[in-house]
């Protein structure tokens, strides 16, 4: 089953982030290796692609596990996490309509 992990970012998170993204991206990978990936990708600050130095104020993951259970095990393993990037983490069951 599908889903959603919706996370919200401390305040001034961007240093955080960028320190941690290469382990995050590497874990994010592993979805997309195995297929269970359908989107991934973060909320920036400003209503821009590049929000520069205003950074993101959270990230959504949306991919398939085998429980909710799973879901949020993995989630709570994430590298952002553990470095104290996101201050809250929500994992839904997320069921896929369009398209």
């Amino acid at each position: 089953m599908l889903y959603a992990i919706f996370c919200e970012d401390v305040e001034n998170s961007l240093p955080l982030r960028q320190a941690t993204r290469p382990a995050h991206l590497e874990r994010i990978q592993q979805l997309v290796d195995e297929g269970r990936l359908l989107a991934a990708g973060p909320h920036p600050a400003l209503d821009t692609e590049d929000p520069g130095d205003a950074g993101f104020t959270g990230s959504l993951i949306i991919a398939e596990f085998d429980s909710l259970k799973a879901a949020s095990a993995w989630a709570d393993s994430d590298p952002y996490v553990t470095a104290g990037v996101f201050r809250h983490v929500l994992v839904k069951p997320y069921k896929r309509v369009l398209p």
